[in-house]
């Protein structure tokens, strides 16, 4: 595949832009987008392609920050970061680490860059703790024009407010400063419980733990519940052998084994699920905190995943869980439930409202679309919100009644990019057109 034929992670998007472009400097991202706007053609960056949605894509130029990864500052007084937004994820861990500093908290994989991550508001669990979007405190972007700006609380506010969730329609992330803390130990209790237990004492769970999230397993009554919490230490990781049996052999590895045999044969998959949840244990062990919150993901899927009022999960999950035998679906991936605080970044999933995460997921080498249009619709009727870089069927009427400074975004938009240089068919779908 050639460099201008671009596929996502999952292979369900792809594209084929006029050019790709590697800039290595703000400065040279700035005549990118001065270039692309000369030649009448639309500019879009992409991150590490971990989005599902046709977000990043473009017919013009494609932008990758591959080459602007660095580290550029330090502040030891506040623990303030100052990174390129091309740096993944798993480089900031291990520079952060290097400095003794460390994210209040993440999501479960760490492989996007802090750009797209920013941009499709990605989001770990947490009862106090929320996106990674609710720890920058400044940004600097191109817009359309070329100009680079900065904004944060004090400076320029009300981009900051859209920004930090951006879609990639404002502008390119530059770089962006984050607020860190000292690294910290998280003690990690993972283990199955009956569903209806879970469900009956959820708000106790999310309210003594940290982070906390449960996976339920289609077809039958079984979650694995997973605590996690700071201590003081010491430091007692799994044993090498038994984190690779667990997260390789194990998750990865027979999982992929199992979603291959449900895709040929579907009528196995419930016996399957009650199978792999009879083999479920109790661990606990205690590690840095990056250990902690991600996990490695190596077999392909689909996913839909939507943020409900927190105080309507449970009655989503009441009815998701006889979804499948209602529909006559065979369901091989759990489903996943987190939680996080309201924030007040415009178009954050979470902005204005205590909010719980329910993702389904489908192998990516099965029809996902019957299972998501049967899901979808309970999401609905609670005023759910999609997540933006995964599936959804939403248009702007919908969305802008979802979110109460959707029309401060949109307006902001039309004021920064009135030609649509960083416009697409998908934000043209959930923002409306330019203008």
């Amino acid at each position: 595949m050639s460099e201008q034929s671009w596929r996502n992670w999952a292979r369900n998007q792809a594209m084929a832009p006029v050019r790709v472009e590697h800039p290595g400097s703000v400065d040279e991202l700035a005549g990118v987008v001065k270039q692309a706007a000369a030649d009448g053609l639309r500019v879009k960056a992409i991150g590490s392609g971990h989005s599902f949605t046709a977000i990043g894509l473009t017919d013009g130029v494609l932008v990758q920050l591959d080459r602007m990864a660095r580290l550029l500052s330090v502040d030891r007084a506040t623990s303030q970061v100052t990174v390129e937004a091309g740096m993944v994820l798993h480089d900031l861990n291990a520079l952060l680490a290097a400095q003794g500093l460390g994210l209040t908290n993440m999501g479960d994989i760490d492989v996007q860059t802090v750009s797209g991550a920013l941009s499709t508001g990605t989001h770990g669990t947490g009862r106090d703790s929320g996106a990674l979007a609710t720890q920058v405190v400044a940004l600097e972007l191109v817009l359309a024009d070329g100009s680079v700006v900065a904004c944060s609380r004090t400076e320029r506010p009300e981009l900051f407010a859209a920004a930090r969730v951006g879609l990639g329609a404002l502008g390119i992330l530059a770089t962006v400063t984050l607020q860190a803390e000292p690294a910290f130990l998280l003690r990690a209790d993972e283990r199955p419980m009956p569903l209806d237990e879970v469900l009956r004492d959820l708000d106790v769970h999310v309210a003594d733990n940290e982070h906390f999230e449960f996976y339920w397993f289609p077809h039958t009554d079984v979650a694995l519940t997973k605590r996690n919490n700071r201590v003081d230490g010491p430091a007692e990781p799994l044993p090498r052998v038994k984190a690779w049996v667990d997260d390789e052999l194990l998750s990865n590895g027979l999982f992929a084994l199992t979603c291959r045999l449900g895709a040929a044969v579907p009528a196995v998959v419930p016996a399957v699920n009650r199978v792999c949840t009879k083999a479920l244990s109790a661990r606990t062990y205690t590690d840095r905190a990056p250990q902690v919150f991600t996990s490695p993901r190596r077999v392909r899927f689909r996913e839909m995943e939507y943020a409900v009022p927190r105080e309507s999960l449970v009655e989503v999950l009441q009815q998701l869980r006889s979804l499948p035998e209602r529909t006559g679906q065979r369901i091989s991936f759990p489903v996943e439930v987190r939680v996080a605080p309201a924030d007040d970044v415009a178009l954050s999933t979470a902005s204005g409202r205590d909010s719980a995460y329910v993702a389904v997921h489908q192998y990516a080498g099965t029809p996902y679309e019957q299972w998501f249009a049967s899901v979808e619709p309970l999401f609905d009727a609670v005023g759910g919100r999609p997540h933006w870089g995964k599936l959804h069927t939403l248009g702007a009427e919908q969305l802008s009644q979802r979110y109460p400074r959707f029309g401060e975004f949109t307006a902001l938009r039309a004021q920064l990019d009135p030609e649509g240089r960083f416009a697409n068919p998908y934000l043209d779908r959930v923002l409306g057109p330019v203008g």
